[in-house]
């Protein structure tokens, strides 16, 4: 036996160094949670049934952990793992440690950072075991890591003393250039398979997918998604050298396996930059797309582009699932893919084909110079799409106190529906950046092929802005470093954002940080802001200067003279949710919500919101839902638990009806998929609550809930 999650589990308890306890092995994949969201098929499935709809109300907290990396402005979207007696999970800082998993008491702990003022924030860990050891592996910051599960010491015969430098053995140098990895490792028979979070701007590195061996750290195999000369998918890139200097189509979600047939399912992003792709002309294989590779050997077996030439940053955002799906009389085993824009996409396992119709429809080109979108989209028309496809005037927030102003507002943005292009005017993308679907995933019960999705319903606006045209003065070099580096996170008035976390405003820098901390944070980066090692002595001056002599009368984009259309001259200004002055949605309510969608038949069992904001309720607004991360768990039990939610709360669902059967208040909201597991006949399930993005609050805890003990 060599790995944790398949038809046979290894559940090892996992009681501290020197543990004698004997190995119990299980007939039943979904009774343990050993594997990122439950099991390899990422199903976030139990068969647990002890708690049920009949005894749900009764759920109490019976444990907190906090790591003690409360400060106030990190998060978690940990989820955990739990192998045999021990729960093992990460900070917010990203310290990893081990508990026991029926009292929350803390065995170890682990720091990769320790000595520095890094932190970083993990949505999952991986396992391995042999049968006789069992490794946690993990990634943080530019490094895969290979832990002794029983008393969280590295793994010295791993790598190098227990870590793998993943910038290495990419067929490019990325010296300088930003690469992690927030989701966890996939790991199949004695492989560990990696993806790679990437920089969305230029320069950026290839999103290149790996396999490791999981005794050695040895690299064995790697697939370009963007492919050289010779690979499959060269020719859809207009530039042969695009290999070279494009970066993205990485897989930031995680992975999926099916460990029958050793097929590895991934989901890319786009390629960089993700709003404007002068230099990148092409479909551009593999963005944007549902890979099935050979996870023995990485080779492709067949592909589906969902977005061609992607310049709305329209990823696959989660793991896909394993089902089966009743088509035509017969059970065919299939994998399911959720998408930003609110879709279902379902192809047969081995061969790729969709097991529902898939229209490629026609789209408006763009109107930026330099660009070339693609004349055509494909999109399923089974299942329904589970968030609303298109934006018109009828469909603003009717409860808002300013709608006049969100009228005048929207009226001078282009609107409609999908794949309008990026303009200077402002595009209302909807459903948004965060979709539809996001990272959380989601679950599916395996006994009724009923796929559960939570999903948003928030419009975006695409504003985008022309470069200065280059020059040798310090502060207009600067202000272009600025605009291409830095302007999509932080804003093109510095005043930050929430969408890559909490992005913090850069208008007071110079009375927060020292020039030489400045440079510092800019060569290695902190936290979520990822390093810009490759910017060159001079170029870290001007940026600097730029921000120490920013006022608020340089907010105001300037264009001159003739642009290098080719040198990517067009920026989007900034991430920016459409919402009233307020703070609320500008579009109507549901906001969030949680979605039954039969695969069998291709319909939306039903629908219901998810999430309230309370004052609203007060004034007699029927529940609106809210923005949702994380994703749901689904039990034998009948339940959907899940938080996610910007109120703190963990909530169950009749998984028959969508009824709420029960919710536990949180210290703060939950941004995290949970986690259910038994221990001694005891059922728990376990979520992070950090809360995370715009959230008002975020802290470093872990909470439990149970039925109340039997006397």
């Amino acid at each position: 036996m060599n790995r944790i999650a398949g038809t046979l589990i290894i559940l090892i308890s996992l009681l501290g160094a020197g543990c004698n306890d004997s190995v119990t092995i299980s007939s039943d994949p979904y009774k343990a949670w050993d594997n990122y969201l439950g099991d390899a098929g990422r199903t976030h499935y139990s068969s647990l049934t002890a708690i049920n709809r009949e005894n749900v109300t009764q759920l109490q907290k019976v444990w907190s952990y906090e790591p003690g990396d409360d400060d106030g402005k990190s998060y978690s979207q940990c989820n955990p793992l739990i192998i045999g007696r021990t729960l093992f999970a990460a900070s917010s800082h990203f310290k990893v440690f081990a508990l026991d998993a029926a009292t929350g008491v803390e065995k170890w702990k682990f720091d990769p950072f320790e000595g520095t003022d890094k932190k970083d924030f993990a949505r999952g860990l991986a396992a391995w075991t042999d049968g006789e050891q069992t490794r946690i592996i993990f990634t943080a910051d530019k490094y895969l890591y290979a832990l002794n599960a029983e008393t969280g010491e590295l793994v010295t015969s791993f790598g190098d003393g227990g870590r793998i430098d993943l910038t290495k053995g990419l067929d490019r140098d990325i010296t300088g250039l930003a690469y992690q990895y927030h989701a966890p490792a996939t790991v199949y028979k004695d492989l560990i398979l990696m993806g790679s979070l990437t920089a969305e701007t230029l320069p950026a590195a290839p999103g290149h997918i790996r396999g490791f061996d999981a005794v050695t750290g040895e690299q064995k195999w790697i697939f370009h998604t963007i492919p050289h000369p010779g690979e499959y998918g060269y020719d859809s890139w207009e530039d042969t050298t695009a290999y070279r200097f494009i970066g993205g189509a990485n897989n930031w979600t995680g992975m999926t396996v099916d460990e029958t047939r050793g097929i590895l399912f991934v989901p890319t992003g786009s390629a960089s930059y993700d709003f404007y792709g002068a230099n990148r002309k092409g479909a551009n294989l593999f963005a944007n797309s549902l890979i099935a590779l050979n996870a023995n050997t990485g080779e492709r077996i067949w592909h589906f582009q969902a977005v061609h030439h992607d310049i709305w940053d329209r990823d696959f955002p989660a793991p896909p699932t394993l089902v089966t799906v009743r088509k035509d009389g017969k059970s065919v085993d299939a994998v399911a893919q959720i998408s930003k824009s609110g879709h279902v996409y379902v192809f047969n396992r081995e061969t790729g084909e969709s097991l529902f119709p898939i229209e490629e429809k026609p789209y408006p080109p763009s109107e930026l110079p330099g660009e070339a979108a693609w004349p055509t989209q494909p999109l399923p028309t089974e299942p329904p799409p589970f968030s609303r496809q298109t934006l018109t005037e009828d469909d603003l927030n009717p409860y808002s106190n300013h709608k006049e102003e969100l009228l005048t507002r929207m009226k001078g943005y282009q609107y409609g529906g999908q794949f309008i292009p990026p303009s200077t005017a402002g595009t209302l993308l909807y459903p948004g950046l965060d979709g539809g679907g996001e990272w959380g995933g989601a679950g599916y019960d395996p006994t009724t092929g009923i796929l559960y999705v939570n999903g948003n319903e928030m419009a975006w606006i695409i504003k985008m802005i022309e470069l200065d045209a280059e020059d040798q003065d310090p502060l207009t070099m600067g202000k272009n470093l600025y605009q291409a580096n830095c302007m999509s996170c932080h804003g093109a008035d510095l005043s930050g954002s929430t969408f890559h976390g909490a992005v913090p405003a850069l208008t007071d820098v110079k009375s927060r940080l020292k020039p030489q901390e400045m440079a510092t944070r800019i060569r290695k980066g902190k936290g979520s802001m990822p390093a810009f090692g490759y910017l060159e002595e001079d170029q870290v001056t001007a940026l600097i200067d730029y921000l120490l002599n920013w006022t608020s009368d340089q907010a105001e984009v300037e264009s001159n003279g003739t642009k290098n259309l080719e040198a990517l001259q067009y920026r989007m200004e900034g991430y920016q949710r459409f919402v009233d002055s307020d703070g609320y949605p500008a579009v109507k309510p549901p906001w969030g919500h949680l979605n039954a969608i039969d695969l069998n038949n291709g319909t939306i069992k039903w629908k219901v919101p998810l999430g309230e904001f309370e004052e609203l309720t007060a004034r007699g607004i029927p529940k609106t839902g809210t923005e949702n991360y994380g994703g749901p768990v689904v039990t034998a039990g009948g339940l959907i638990f899940i938080a996610g939610t910007k109120d703190p709360f963990i909530r169950a669902f009749d998984k028959e009806t969508g009824a709420e059967l029960w919710k536990g208040r949180l210290p703060r909201p939950g941004l995290a998929t949970p986690a259910t597991y038994e221990v001694d006949g005891r059922q728990y399930v376990v979520v992070a609550a950090s809360g995370g993005k715009d959230t008002p609050e975020k802290g470093d805890e872990y909470v439990a809930f149970a039925l109340p003990e039997v006397e």
